[in-house]
């Protein structure tokens, strides 16, 4: 038997072409798939690092901001340079948060920052290293 696999993940938005634009200049998501429906609208992103998708859904006539409650965390992506990554994004005029180290003593476990999407979902960038790959 085969073991289950991840395929996407879903997030609620409110304006879907200012989420596409967001997740391309950051991440590098361009839409592989879109699904259009009186009520919503499905658009499914990936890059060509992964065949995992993010799936973006727009309810058509929704204008209040959804929760995201105290369960959702966040999405986590992996790059070479955080650094680098950081000063692309902030150059594009996004807020990344400042990059940060957890350290074991003197060794490095991880490398990271966080931004926000349009709609305050957390993304985490961290950098390939140790676990992370």
């Amino acid at each position: 038997m085969t073991a289950p696999k991840f395929i996407h993940t879903m997030i609620r938005v409110l304006d879907l072409e200012r989420s596409q634009r967001f997740y391309a200049e950051v991440l590098g998501l361009k839409p592989a798939h879109t699904l259009d429906f009186p009520d919503f609208s499905l658009v499914y992103l990936r890059n060509e690092a992964a065949d995992f998708e993010l799936e973006l859904t727009l309810n058509k006539g929704r204008s209040e901001p959804y929760t995201h409650g105290t369960g959702y965390g966040h999405v986590a992506v992996v790059v070479d340079d955080v650094a680098a990554e950081h000063a692309r994004i902030s150059a594009l005029g996004h807020a990344p948060t400042p990059v940060k180290e957890f350290k074991d003593g003197e060794q490095l476990l991880a490398r990271f920052c966080f931004i926000q999407d349009p709609d305050g979902y957390k993304i985490e960038i961290l950098e390939r290293h140790g676990h992370y790959r």
